[in-house]
C-alpha cells in the first residue's frame, strides 16, 4: 500500500536519491527544500521549520507514514548547527503527531560518521538542552577561535544522541514510531564534490574516513538503507545509528566498541 513520506533536502544528494526510490515504488513524497521542493522552507530558522512542518502535515491530511530528514550542510557556520541539528530534531518533533496518527510510522535522520570524531562539547550540550540561541553563540565562538570544523561533527553527534534518547520514550516508541539515524561515510554528493578535485584533501578524507568495503558511496547506497528503516518491514529497530560507511566506523573505533 502506498505511503506518504516527508523528505527534507529532497532536491539533491541523498534526499533526491531517496525521493526517486520512494516514488519508483509508488509512494507519495512531500519534498521539503530551500528552493524547488513541494514545500520551500528555510530549516535554519524556527519559523521556517514550523511553517514547513505545518505545510507538510496539511499536505498529508494530518497523517504521515514516515519522515526522513536529509537536509544539511557541511560548510562551517551557524547553519551547520541550526540546519543539521535543530532542522532535524525540531522538524521531526513538530511532525510527531502526524506520525502517531499513521498505522506504521517511521522516522529517520541522516547523521554522519563525523559524529564519532572530535567535537565541541559546549555546542553539543546546548543542542541537547534545546537551547538554539546558546548553541549558535557557541558556534560563533568556535568560528572565531578557528575551530569551525568541529561544528559538523558536533551537530551530528548531538543528533545521534537525541535520537537514541528520544526513540525509546513513550511519545515515540510508545506510539509505535521507530526513530533511527543513518550515518554515512564519504558520499559522492554535490555537497562534497569539490573536495574530490583536490588530491591533498582527498588524502585527508581517506585517512579520516577509511572505507575498506567498496570505497566511497553513492547517494543511492545510503537511500536504500533509509528505505528499509522507513518501511513497515522495520518492526523492531529503533534508537540505532546505522553506519553505512564501508567499514569506516569499525576501522576507526576498532573491536573494543560495541
Amino acid at each position: 500500500m502506498p505511503r506518504t513520506v516527508v523528505v527534507t533536502g529532497s532536491g539533491s544528494g541523498i534526499g533526491a536519491a531517496l525521493t526517486a526510490l520512494l516514488r519508483a515504488r509508488g509512494d507519495r513524497v512531500v519534498g521539503v527544500d530551500l528552493k524547488g521542493g513541494d514545500i520551500d522552507a528555510d530549516l535554519a530558522t524556527p519559523e521556517g521549520r514550523a511553517d514547513a512542518a505545518t505545510a507538510a502535515g496539511d499536505a498529508a491530511d494530518g497523517v504521515v507514514d514516515a519522515v526522513v530528514t536529509c537536509a544539511g550542510t557541511s560548510v562551517p557556520g551557524r547553519a551547520t548547527v541550526s540546519v543539521n541539528y535543530f532542522g532535524s530534531t525540531a522538524f521531526l518533533t513538530a511532525l510527531r503527531p502526524a506520525l502517531a496518527a499513521a498505522e506504521l510510522p517511521r522516522a529517520v535522520a541522516i547523521g554522519s560518521i563525523s559524529g564519532t570524531q572530535p567535537n565541541d562539547p559546549d555546542v553539543v550540550a546546548a543542542c541537547l538542552a534545546g537551547d538554539e540561541t546558546t548553541a549558535l553563540d557557541r558556534a560563533d565562538r568556535a568560528l572565531a577561535e578557528e575551530r569551525g570544523r568541529q561544528l559538523y561533527p558536533s551537530s551530528k553527534a548531538a543528533l545521534a544522541h537525541w535520537a537514541r534518547t528520544t526513540a525509546v520514550t513513550e511519545e515515540w516508541a510508545g506510539a509505535g514510531i521507530a526513530l533511527n539515524v543513518v550515518a554515512p561515510g564519504i558520499v559522492l554528493t554535490p555537497m562534497s564534490a569539490g573536495l574530490f578535485d583536490d588530491p591533498a584533501m582527498r588524502a585527508v578524507m581517506d585517512a579520516a574516513v577509511p572505507m575498506p568495503l567498496n570505497g566511497y558511496s553513492r547517494p543511492e547506497d545510503i537511500a536504500r538503507a533509509v528505505l528499509f528503516l522507513a518501511s513497515p518491514d522495520n518492526t523492531h529497530i529503533t534508537g540505532q545509528v546505522l553506519y553505512v560507511d564501508g567499514g569506516a566506523e569499525a576501522t576507526l573505533r576498532g573491536p573494543g566498541t560495541f
